[in-house]
């Protein structure tokens, strides 16, 4: 059985589950990864020492790049006032954090590739549950006033990351793991990835989040968006939110919803959030029209 991590740092692994994670990770960047800019721009705003004028240099050199983030900041989104017709600009009415958050969003569509992999899982359909997440949780942070729509999208959209690096680095084993599934409905996704893989793709997700120097937050929303109650309290309410908008996904059945735990979400999660049924029942009937904008915005 996993263990919880009461502290909040990263899921507790045994010695044995660490360096099962660590050797798949080790595999996924012989693979397929975040695009070279991407990671790019994730290692200058981690330095304290970068500008704006850093970012948009890096940025300027990849058109296409550039032109999918604008295409995000004009719209409905963030609704700015009049076209934004630069990145710099961008970077100015938004900053070096919210601009690299789109452009990680905008670049991991392509890890959601390979198609029918078995009878009953295909990517494409990850990918939707995914986006419709990213959708669920940036309603739900303004829902609660968090204040960081880019992040919160972002979160939702990486929360099962895990199951991507599963698919790349086994993917025989991750086959195994959806036929066990459909033999034994009853047995829950991280059951049976643990059973076959020896570890579950939380526990993936926030060894690929670490590998890629991803902020703490979104390790934690991977870690533990099945269970945000463990985490310490000071790090629970972005993960709280995933965990929430993950529940809400499946409840209008977007995309693969078998990794999804419970048909509500817990109480406890709600009151940590301060959420009221009429405010969930808003965000459910807004959600088909955010998924759609999202999906669009993304190019999937």
């Amino acid at each position: 059985m996993i263990q919880t991590a009461p502290t909040g740092v990263e899921p507790t692994c045994t010695q044995e589950q660490a360096q099962i994670v660590q050797s798949a990770i080790g595999e996924i960047s012989h693979i397929a990864t975040l695009p070279q800019i991407t990671m790019k721009i994730i290692h200058l705003v981690e330095d304290p020492d970068s500008t704006a004028y850093d970012l948009n240099n890096v940025i300027s050199n990849d058109a296409a790049l550039g032109a999918r983030i604008l295409k995000v900041v004009n719209s409905t989104f963030y609704g700015l006032p009049g076209q934004i017709g630069s990145i710099d600009r961008a970077i100015v009415l938004l900053g070096l954090n919210a601009v690299k958050n789109i452009a990680i969003a905008v670049s991991l569509a392509k890890l959601f590739r390979g198609g029918q992999i078995a009878p009953t899982f295909n990517v494409s359909d990850l990918w939707t549950h995914s986006v419709a997440v990213a959708a669920g949780t940036r309603l739900l942070a303004k829902k609660v006033g968090l204040g960081m729509p880019d992040e919160a999208f972002l979160a939702g959209l990486i929360h099962d990351l895990g199951i991507i690096a599963e698919i790349q680095a086994r993917r025989s084993k991750f086959v195994e793991v959806i036929e066990i599934l459909e033999a034994d409905p009853a047995l829950l996704f991280r059951e049976a990835e643990n059973q076959v893989l020896g570890a579950c793709h939380e526990q993936f997700g926030a060894g690929l989040c670490k590998s890629w120097k991803f902020p703490t937050g979104l390790t934690f929303v991977t870690g533990f968006h099945h269970r945000p109650l463990d985490l310490a309290p000071a790090n629970r309410g972005l993960t709280c939110l995933v965990h929430v908008a993950d529940v809400l996904a499946a409840q209008c059945e977007q995309g693969y919803t078998d990794t999804v735990e419970c048909l509500a979400p817990a109480s406890e999660v709600l009151s940590e959030l301060n959420l009221t049924q009429q405010q969930l029942d808003e965000v459910t009937k807004q959600l088909p029209e955010a998924l759609d904008e999202a999906t669009t915005l993304l190019g999937s």
